[in-house]
């Protein structure tokens, strides 16, 4: 998958559309600079924002993940898709990956800080109980977000509050 030509085949969408990126940003729930990043190719939407801006524009979703319009070679192109689609899932994937593995690293080092600071002759005073209660939250904080972001329970709230907001907007 070129993300670069997928960006630029939803901007292409976006200004066929004669809209904004503020605009789209308003519609999908997201920032401008989402939008923007989306399309400059540095990022890309997650499934269900896809899937929505695919309903948006009116086209196929595998004329998303390809870049640019396409025939009806439907046996062929529907393969094609799948494989998208699972290239696609596997890609978000890595990133939900990354994400952990940062507050997992972030976690265990503010623990291991906490360690060395109870293990160390330091004398009680308010600077070094505020080291040691900042690493010791920090340590749970992070550990919480690894926990929470690897169970998909932040998409889960971004979608319902996206839901709420949208049933607001009508």
């Amino acid at each position: 998958m070129d993300l670069v030509k997928t960006g630029a085949f939803l901007k292409e969408l976006r200004k066929e559309k004669n809209i904004t990126q503020e605009q789209l940003a308003e519609e999908m729930g997201v920032s401008r600079r989402t939008v923007s990043r989306w399309e400059t190719g540095t990022n890309m939407p997650d499934m269900d924002i896809l899937i929505d801006i695919s309903d948006f524009y009116g086209v196929d979703l595998r004329e998303i993940l390809d870049g640019e319009r396409r025939d009806n070679q439907v046996n062929k192109e529907m393969k094609e898709t799948v494989l998208k689609v699972a290239e696609y899932e596997n890609e978000g994937k890595k990133r939900n990956s990354i994400v952990v593995i940062v507050y997992s690293v972030l976690g265990i080092i503010s623990l291991l800080t906490n360690v060395l600071l109870s293990m160390m002759e330091l004398p009680d005073t308010f600077l070094t109980g505020v080291f040691k209660g900042l690493t010791a939250s920090v340590a749970l904080v992070a550990m919480l977000l690894g926990i929470v972001y690897a169970t998909g329970t932040l998409a889960k709230l971004y979608s319902f509050k996206r839901r709420l907001l949208e049933k607001k907007e009508k």
